[in-house]
């Protein structure tokens, strides 16, 4: 396999994101002793430097037809990538610590085209089992079926009434229950009644500014007096029917 170094020293050092990169230690090919180097892995190839900001680097692996597997060395935490061939180079390399042999073994696992070609075989089949799969349990594509206007009619819980709104005020004499004729026999159920029904007084209406933001409520004195003399009454009417029910019924 012919390669051109300056196109490989030029990916190995250019800004592409790297797979993994980190010291490893390299056994010699002809001496034993090991040399700690910078390596960085793009793609299926597998770059070693002298430093982390060397120019160009000192060496190439192709992960092309390889296998890394652990191995007994002198330096602990090795590992080897092995080519099939009689004749191929074996590469020893150790790590600093366990959790960087593990990475380092896995990224390299799966740095190589075949594997890649393996995992793309494996996903086109499961999508295509899956596929068949859609097909044949629904007979296409599903859609769901709309409800019939009776269904939806039984399913929907029935919505509360909701009292009219005048100015942006709930209208208290339209609400639920206030449609009942007013009780005006003038006996004690009468507050009774009340007192079980309280009505809310009348609510001052709003007054906006004719530049469309909302003025606070004014209350005039005309407004005031009829709030005082609402409230005067109803403690009055809870105040007597009390005294009558201190006082115990009538003989």
């Amino acid at each position: 396999m012919k390669l051109n170094e300056r196109s490989l020293a030029f990916y190995a050092t250019c800004d592409s994101p790297a797979d993994n990169s980190g010291f490893l230690y390299k056994r010699g090919e002809r001496h034993t002793a090991y040399h700690r180097r910078w390596f960085v892995l793009k793609g299926n190839m597998l770059f070693y430097f002298e430093e982390p900001d060397s120019r160009e680097p000192v060496g190439v692996i192709v992960l092309e037809g390889c296998n890394v597997e652990l191995c007994d060395a002198a330096e602990s935490f090795a590992f080897a990538i092995r080519f099939g061939g009689a004749k191929s180079r074996t590469y020893v390399l150790a790590a600093d610590s366990q959790a960087a042999m593990e990475s380092w073994v896995k990224s390299l696992s799966r740095a190589s085209f075949d594997y890649m070609r393996l995992v793309v075989r494996e996903l086109e089949k499961q999508l295509q089992e899956m596929s068949r799969g859609l097909a044949g349990g629904a007979g296409g594509s599903w859609k769901p079926k709309p409800l019939e206007p009776e269904q939806s009619r039984e399913r929907l819980p029935a919505l509360p009434a909701i009292p009219p709104k005048e100015n942006g005020c709930a209208v208290w004499n339209n609400a639920l229950g206030a449609e009942r004729p007013p009780d005006t026999s003038g006996c004690a159920s009468a507050g009774h009644d009340e007192e079980e029904n309280p009505r809310p007084p009348p609510v001052p209406p709003r007054r906006r500014v004719s530049n469309g933001e909302a003025a606070s409520v004014a209350e005039s004195p005309s407004a005031f007096c009829r709030l005082h003399e609402h409230y005067s009454r109803e403690v009055a009417r809870l105040r007597q029917d009390w005294q009558q029910r201190q006082r115990g019924p009538r003989p």
